[in-house]
C-alpha cells in the first residue's frame, strides 16, 4: 500500500493519497490539486476516487477540479446533501483501490454527514489505519457547533459526537492508527496536538475528550466556552457543497491609479508584507495581514468575501502566492496587485501612511499614558499580559471597537507583533489620536523580565 500524508501548515490541514496496484484515492484534498496528480504519477497510480470525510468549512476543497482532471469519482457521506456529482455512502459501504479496502463508518458529531474511513490493506498484516476527518484529532475532538444553519444545536451535535466516539471509534483495536484532517492551530478544535498521527490506544489514554465520563458531562464540556467560528466557515462550506472552480494561478498587475479607483469603489487594499515593512510605509487605508503563518485563516476571518481585494506585496511572486492562499479559503474576488508595490505608489506622487513601531522598553517607559489593547485570544491573555491591558481578540476586533477610546493614544500588542499589526491597521482607519504597534509583542515583554498580570 502507498500511504502518504500531505500537510499544509498555514491551514493546519492534512490530506491523504492511498494507492495499491495502480489505483489510488485522495482523501480531503486541498484547493491546489496538482501535487496529488504528481504524486500519483510518480507511483504509477490512477486516481479513481476523491473522498471527503465531510463538508469542510475551514478551507475550500479541490474535489471538483481533481475529479475533472483525473476522471475520478467524488465520494461523500449520504447525509451531506452535496450538489456536486458524487457517490453517497452509508455505514459499512466500501471503496476499493487495488488490494486496499476503505470502509465507511458513519461518525456524526462535528457535522451530521461525517464519515471516518477504516483503511485495510488486504495484502499485509499491517495495523489498519483510520482517517478520522474532523471527528477525532490527536489530543482533541471536533467542535460540535458548526451545523446550526442545518437545524442542529451544539448540544445535539455533541451528543452525536459522544456516540460516534464511544460506539464506533473506541470500539476499534488499540493498534489502529489515527490520521486526522487537521493538526495544531486549526479552528476546528481547541486542544489539537502538534503530532500528525497516533493510535486508538494512545488516544484512549491521553486524549482529554476520550476519558471516562457520562454523555451529559461530555456534552457540557464540549459546548462550554466555544470560541466564535471564523466568519468564512459557512461561506466555504457552501462552496464545497457545490464544488469549487479550478484554482486561479496568478493575479493581474494594477497601476497606482487603478488601485486608487478600486479603493474608491470600496475595494479592500490588503498589504501582505511583514509588520516592519508595513509600519514604515503603506497605502493609506490598507489592512496588514502578513503572508506567513495563518495568513489565509486571518484573511477569511477579517475580510468580507463580497468585496474586491487589491493585494500589495513585496514582489510579484508574493502577490501570486497571496492570491492562491486567499483562494484556499474562498476569497477569490481579487481585482489584482499593485504593480511595483509601495515604491510605485510613492513614485506616482501619492501619499503614504506609516504605523509607528514601539519597543517593549518604550512601552514600559510610557505605560501610564497609554491605552493598551491586547489582541490575543482570551486564554493567551489570561496566562499573562502587560499590566492594565484590555483584551479585544483579533477575531472579534471589528465587533468590539466601541471598547477603545479613540481620543487616547493606543498601543496594540499580541504575542509577537503579527496580529497586533493587523489590528492596528484596522484601528488606523478609525482615525484615532495616535496608534502604535508593539514590536515583539508579549513574548518580548516577558523576555525582558517585565511583570505581567
Amino acid at each position: 500500500m502507498h500511504f502518504h500524508q500531505f500537510y499544509l501548515g498555514c491551514l493546519a490541514h492534512a490530506s491523504y493519497l492511498i494507492g495499491s496496484n495502480g489505483e489510488a484515492a485522495v482523501v480531503d484534498p486541498q484547493r491546489d490539486v496538482q501535487q496529488y496528480i504528481d504524486a500519483a504519477d510518480v507511483r504509477g497510480l490512477r486516481i479513481r476516487y476523491v473522498i471527503e470525510t465531510h463538508i469542510h468549512a475551514d478551507f475550500v476543497s479541490g474535489h471538483s477540479e481533481l475529479a475533472e482532471r483525473t476522471g475520478a469519482e467524488i465520494v461523500f457521506g449520504a447525509a451531506a446533501g452535496a450538489e456536486v456529482p458524487h457517490r453517497p455512502v452509508h455505514e459499512g459501504d466500501e471503496v476499493r483501490v487495488g488490494d486496499v479496502v476503505l470502509r465507511a463508518l458513519e461518525t456524526p458529531g462535528h457535522t451530521p454527514e461525517s464519515i471516518s474511513w477504516l483503511v485495510i490493506d488486504t495484502a499485509s498484516d499491517a495495523p489498519h489505519k483510520l482517517l478520522t476527518g474532523d471527528t477525532l484529532f490527536i489530543g482533541d475532538v471536533g467542535r460540535p457547533d458548526l451545523a446550526g444553519s442545518r437545524g442542529y444545536t451544539s448540544e445535539q451535535m455533541a451528543a452525536l459526537l459522544y456516540d460516534s466516539l464511544h460506539e464506533k471509534l473506541l470500539a476499534l483495536d488499540d493498534s489502529v492508527e489515527v490520521w486526522p484532517a487537521h493538526g495544531a492551530g486549526s479552528a476546528c478544535g481547541r486542544n489539537i496536538s502538534t503530532e500528525r498521527s497516533s493510535t486508538i490506544g494512545a488516544q484512549r489514554r491521553m486524549n482529554y475528550a476520550l476519558q471516562p465520563m457520562s454523555r451529559e458531562a461530555f456534552v457540557s464540556m464540549m459546548t462550554a466556552d466555544l470560541p466564535p467560528a471564523p466568519r468564512y466557515f459557512p461561506f466555504d462550506a457552501e462552496i464545497n457543497r457545490r464544488g469549487a472552480p479550478a484554482l486561479p494561478t496568478s493575479v493581474a498587475a494594477l497601476s497606482p491609479a487603478e488601485v486608487e479607483c478600486a479603493q474608491d469603489r470600496g475595494a479592500i487594499v490588503l498589504d501582505v508584507r511583514d509588520s516592519v515593512a508595513f509600519g514604515k510605509e503603506h497605502v493609506p487605508g490598507s489592512i496588514n495581514i502578513g503572508l506567513r503563518g495563518q495568513f489565509a485563516s486571518w484573511a477569511g476571518t477579517l475580510l468580507e468575501n463580497d468585496r474586491e481585494i487589491v493585494i500589495v506585496a513585496a514582489d510579484e511572486s508574493a502577490a501570486n502566492e497571496a492570491g492562491m492562499r486567499l483562494a484556499r479559503v474562498g476569497l477569490e474576488n481579487i481585482e489584482g496587485a499593485l504593480y511595483g508595490g509601495v515604491a510605485a505608489w510613492r513614485d506616482s506622487g501619492r501619499e503614504l501612511a506609516s504605523l509607528p513601531q514601539m519597543s517593549v522598553d518604550e512601552l514600559r517607559g510610557s505605560i501610564a499614558g497609554l491605552q493598551i489593547v491586547d489582541v490575543r485570544r482570551r486564554a493567551e491573555y489570561d496566562s499573562g499580559h502587560v499590566p492594565g491591558a484590555v483584551n479585544i481578540p483579533l477575531d472579534v476586533f471589528d465587533e468590539r471597537l466601541e471598547a477603545i477610546d479613540l481620543a487616547r493614544p493606543t498601543a496594540v500588542i499580541c504575542a509577537t507583533g503579527y496580529r497586533s499589526s493587523t489590528a492596528a491597521s484596522l484601528l488606523e482607519r478609525c482615525r484615532p489620536l495616535a496608534i502604535l504597534n508593539v514590536a515583539g509583542g508579549t513574548a518580548a515583554w516577558i523576555a525582558a523580565g517585565y511583570e505581567t498580570e
